[in-house]
C-alpha cells in the first residue's frame, strides 16, 4: 500500500498513525481545490499577495516566489498557506478571466473550444454572439443570377446554424 493515492496523491491514513487529523485535513484541502473545477486566472507566474481562502490558479510558466517551479499546477490558498496540485489528463477547470474552461490534455493547458464569449479554435475565437440579420441580396444594375443563388444559399447555410438572425 502506498501512503498517498494513485490521481491525486491524496494523504492516506496507516492504523496507529499519529496526528492522523493533519493527513486527513490535508486530503479534504485537496480535494476541495479540485472539486470546485475553477480559477482566478491561467496567466499569472506572481502569486497575488492577498488572496481569498479557497481561491485558486493555474500557475502560467515563469512563476517565481511561492509558485517558483510550480508552471502548470493548480495552486490554492487557504488558511494553511499554498497547497499546489499537479493536474492529470482530463482535469477541466472554468477559467474566470477568460470566460471560458480550459482542459489539462495530460502534457498541458489548453482553452476548450466553448466559452461565454463564443467558440474558439487554437486559442482564437472563431464564432462569437450571433450577429444582426444580413439582407438578401437585390437591386443593383446587372443582375447575375448565379451570384445571387449562391449569396443566398450562403446566408441560409449561416442563418440555419444560428450565426446570423433571420
Amino acid at each position: 500500500m502506498t501512503d498517498s493515492t494513485f490521481r491525486w496523491a491524496l494523504p492516506q491514513l496507516f492504523a496507529g498513525q499519529a496526528q492522523k487529523e493533519l493527513f486527513h485535513n490535508e486530503a479534504l484541502a485537496r480535494v476541495d481545490m479540485l472539486l470546485h473545477g475553477a480559477v482566478e486566472s491561467a496567466d499569472e507566474h506572481v502569486p497575488p499577495a492577498l488572496p481569498a481562502v479557497g481561491a485558486c490558479w493555474i500557475v502560467a510558466a515563469g512563476a517565481s516566489g511561492a509558485w517558483d517551479g510550480r508552471a502548470g499546477a493548480l495552486a490554492c490558498w487557504t488558511e494553511g498557506g499554498w497547497r499546489f496540485a499537479d493536474p492529470r489528463a482530463g482535469l477541466s477547470l472554468w477559467v474566470a478571466d477568460r470566460g471560458h474552461a480550459m482542459l489539462h490534455d495530460g502534457t498541458g493547458w489548453r482553452d476548450c473550444g466553448a466559452g461565454g464569449d463564443g467558440f474558439h479554435v487554437g486559442g482564437e475565437r472563431v464564432v462569437g454572439a450571433r450577429a444582426a440579420a444580413i439582407a438578401n441580396p437585390s437591386g443593383g444594375a446587372t443582375v447575375d443570377a448565379e451570384a445571387r443563388s449562391a449569396l443566398a444559399a450562403i446566408l441560409a447555410a449561416l442563418r440555419a446554424h444560428g450565426l446570423i438572425a433571420a
